[in-house]
């Protein structure tokens, strides 16, 4: 059976996103994923990071994770995106990397692509579920195939219950419950099950435009 390549890319504020990515990461690579994190590029003025004491120490202590770029999504089988929520919408940060992908969008490279979403907020009732479902507008225009964790599991109900992606209560210790986390691996396996399927059937079956 093939390894199934998973591309983590997030975008973290001031760290729950980025520890969400690793959760992903830890829980992908124990289902046997070959797995990419990849954090968005900052957009905010430097100044703005440097007068938030928590935002400029979170963007200095993850320098070493590369920045993600179109060929992580060419390659990847599965994407899963960790955000926070802004206003109810996505971050600009992850925005415009998506916007960029005009290039592999048109050679019809991003079709058939597994993706999922995360999100976090200052409260649970935060705007988590729009900021998701509005990346997922996105998503179809792309082609994707959009893997929603729903209700499949218990542990997604411990955790909130948000059926289009697990959402986070961003606290002021940077804590993840141990609800939330279960609920992040939930997504995760369900979204690397998804794409072998995918795979495993893709590679079974005529390829798209042959004759019959």
């Amino acid at each position: 059976m093939s390894q199934v390549k998973l591309a983590i890319v997030y975008y973290s504020m001031t760290g729950t996103n980025y520890k969400m990515a690793q959760i992903a990461k830890k829980a992908a690579e124990a289902a046997g994923a070959e797995v990419r994190v990849r954090r968005v590029q900052e957009l905010a003025p430097e100044e703005v990071i440097q007068g938030v004491e928590p935002w400029k120490k979170h963007v200095e202590e993850t320098q070493h994770v590369a920045v993600a770029q179109p060929e992580d999504l060419d390659w990847a089988d599965a994407i899963l995106f960790s955000m926070p929520t802004r206003f109810g919408n996505v971050p600009s940060q992850i925005k415009q990397f998506v916007d960029i992908m005009g290039p592999l969008w048109a050679q019809g490279k991003l079709a058939n692509k597994c993706v999922s979403a995360m999100t976090s907020a200052q409260n649970p009732h935060g705007g988590q579920e729009q900021t998701i479902l509005q990346l997922y507008t996105s998503m179809y225009h792309w082609g994707a195939i959009v893997v929603a964790p729903g209700y499949t599991d218990q542990a997604l109900f411990a955790a909130g219950g948000n059926p289009y992606g697990t959402s986070v209560t961003t606290r002021e210790d940077g804590t993840i419950t141990p609800e939330e986390q279960e609920a992040i691996r939930v997504q995760t396996r369900r979204l690397l099950q998804v794409a072998q399927w995918l795979k495993t059937g893709q590679q079974a079956s005529q390829p798209v435009g042959t004759a019959r």
